[in-house]
């Protein structure tokens, strides 16, 4: 055996081959398997930031979290009225209810029985049959028969106009289904369709009203 004297220099290693060894030995499983993934980490990053800018927030808040919290509803309460605000007022300046006679300016009678010749002429019978019924309740209106209401229904014309007109009612219940049928449920018009819309505005505009009835309605 080799005396105590006679020990060489201590044993080394260089320094980039035991860096690599180690890298190589951290990177095992052994040391890593309990590392969270990097969906949690990215997680762990949001929510950190997150409840980092709440607590400062909370910090520069009088009350701290309760003056935040009360903040934060009184927020919230504030959108939701702005919201059902907005909502209301998108109601109110849209497309009438489906169903209303008249969804253009206000026109004449005169104007909605050209344009329903118009379309008549050229063939094209359902906007000459919305036309013309159209034509019919403007008519009524204009004789004080029914009182002058947005977002009126053919059905309803129809029904305020009979008590005035009561030889006419059947008719006008005809062309009340009829315009619906058309305008709502995509029925194909016919010549024979318009006809029977113009017969109808020619005899309302003959027709001398039940006047008693009349005043006497709701």
């Amino acid at each position: 055996m080799r005396s105590a004297d006679e020990v060489g220099p201590p044993l080394t290693v260089p320094r980039d081959p035991a860096r690599e060894a180690a890298e190589r030995e951290l990177s095992q499983h052994l040391y890593t398997r309990h590392e969270p993934g990097p969906v949690r980490r990215a997680w762990n990053w949001l929510w950190e930031r997150l409840f980092g800018a709440l607590e400062s927030a909370a910090f520069h808040t009088p009350g701290g979290w309760l003056g935040l919290l009360v903040i934060l509803l009184i927020l919230a309460a504030v959108l939701i009225a702005i919201r059902l605000r907005l909502g209301a007022l998108r109601t109110a300046a849209g497309p009438r209810t489906a169903g209303a006679l008249f969804t253009e300016r206000p026109r004449s009678a005169a104007e909605h029985r050209a344009a329903a010749e118009e379309h008549a002429a050229a063939g094209r019978w359902a906007p000459a049959v919305r036309e013309r019924m159209r034509a019919i309740v403007r008519a009524l209106e204009e004789r004080a028969l029914l009182d002058p209401r947005p977002g009126r229904t053919a059905t309803e014309a129809a029904a305020e106009a009979a008590r005035a007109l009561p030889d006419l009612a059947a008719q006008l219940h005809a062309a009340a289904a009829l315009f619906d049928a058309v305008a709502y449920g995509e029925q194909p018009a016919t010549a024979a369709d318009h006809a029977q819309l113009a017969a109808l505005d020619d005899a309302q505009r003959r027709a001398t009203p039940d006047l008693a009835a009349t005043w006497t309605a709701p």
